[in-house]
């Protein structure tokens, strides 16, 4: 016989659009979280094409409070859309 669950809860289920940040010389990427992630996003791509080296400081939301680092170090960026539960 077929065990039967109990129906889910509802929970509303949202999306949020994080951005992940590959740094030249780190094992594992940046996740960030900003209010307007695309506006950065496009901020640091313009950053990547400049071959001058530029200090770049950023304080998203979330656990990480204030980043640093050199745009010449940037390796490579995306947008990434999480799902979570409200």
């Amino acid at each position: 016989m077929a065990q039967q669950f109990p129906p889910p809860q509802q929970t509303q289920q949202q999306t949020r659009t994080a951005l992940v940040l590959f740094l030249k010389g780190s094992a594992t990427p940046v996740v960030l979280y900003f209010e307007n992630p695309q506006a950065v996003y496009a901020e640091l791509k313009q950053l990547m094409k400049s071959p001058n080296p530029v200090l770049v400081e950023k304080e998203p939301i979330g656990p990480v409070k204030k980043l640093c680092f050199v745009s010449t170090q940037i390796a490579g960026l995306i947008l990434q859309e999480e799902p979570y539960v409200v």
